[in-house]
């Protein structure tokens, strides 16, 4: 299975210092690096990126343009780069809707437009659960409200999401089984307009990187119910796992991690891989995670690729039991 594939071909690549750097490395790169986000600004996949391309610029001498490439829940700009030459010179900042979104395309009986075997992994950069936020003047004080209200309104009370099979429209998913209710969805072009819509009232609730969202809760403007880790985080102190309010295995995180295209060169990935632990080491790149509340959680590649296939394995019967939106 390309699952399967996509371990096996991270584990088979060179760990750093294993060997000398090739005159191929050394030279690379020879131009500009373009680091896509398959979202529109404003989300946990673009906080995840700019502070690593500005630390990139400096480690290898060349400019790293963080370019937005928003479309179909993360599909579009997932794509291009498993499409683009394998050169090191177009990587990407995923989410972690990348490992399940060619499973949602064969839903609809589509060839999906990448398989997680397209790609390289490099580093994890950071891994939060995601966070029920509601606005400050909604009625509902804890999850339990929320749910109650749901069942006596099925499909009455929205929420946005950063698109369909999207990193906050899956734990939603999760959530609503799990509590037995029904609620709207309303998707959007990724998580910086999902917080938009929300809080300008288009929707009435949403799910959010901690690193988001937590800047409105500290105004005042936000009240966080709960998230979907699998334990309290002090980061979170004070807000409730799903698990803890008994609903059993509603666990999401929304994680952001550096992949390249399948056939970069060895030497390649090794330099990349040197260069995001220098990065993820630097107290100037950490600090900004920090101040947004969603520390740095680095992984280097056989970790993370360890944690991907996982994450794989785990969500994609969720996609499979979610079905055809079509058919709602």
């Amino acid at each position: 299975m390309h699952r399967r594939r996509f371990l096996q071909g991270a584990l088979a690549a060179p760990m750093i210092g294993s060997f000398p750097v090739s005159a191929g490395a050394q030279a690379w790169p020879t131009r500009n690096v373009t680091l896509v986000v398959a979202f529109p600004p404003g989300g946990q996949a673009d906080l995840a990126a700019r502070p690593v391309a500005q630390a990139l610029e400096k480690i290898l001498g060349k400019s790293v343009v963080v370019d937005n490439r928003a479309g179909a829940g993360g599909l579009v700009g997932n794509a291009f780069v498993a499409r683009a030459e394998p050169d090191g010179h177009t990587l990407l900042m995923a989410l972690s809707s990348m490992i399940f979104l060619p499973d949602a395309e064969r839903l609809y009986d589509r060839k999906p437009s990448y398989e997680l075997d397209s790609f390289v992994p490099i580093a994890r950069v950071l891994a939060d659960p995601g966070v029920l936020g509601v606005r400050a003047d909604a009625p509902w004080k804890s999850v339990a409200d929320l749910v109650a209200d749901a069942r006596k309104r099925p499909g009455q009370i929205s929420y946005s999401s950063s698109g369909n099979y999207g990193a906050s429209h899956v734990p939603f998913e999760m959530f609503q089984r799990a509590a037995d209710c029904k609620l709207l969805h309303v998707p959007y072009r990724g998580g910086g307009p999902a917080l938009t819509a929300f809080l300008g009232s288009q929707v009435d609730i949403t799910a959010q990187a901690p690193g988001v969202i937590n800047p409105h809760a500290r105004d005042g403007k936000v009240r966080l119910l709960a998230h979907w880790g699998g334990k309290p985080t002090p980061e979170l102190k004070g807000i409730p796992t799903m698990i803890e309010l008994g609903y059993r295995d509603v666990e999401y995180y929304i994680w952001a991690g550096l992949f390249a295209p399948k056939g970069t060169p060895a030497p390649v990935i090794a330099r990349l891989r040197e260069a995001m632990k220098r990065v993820m080491s630097d107290t100037q790149v950490t600090s900004i995670y920090e101040k947004a509340g969603s520390p740095a959680a680095y992984m280097d590649q056989p970790e993370f690729a360890a944690f991907v296939e996982a994450d794989a394995r785990r969500l994609t019967p969720v996609i499979k039991s979610i079905g055809r939106l079509d058919e709602k």
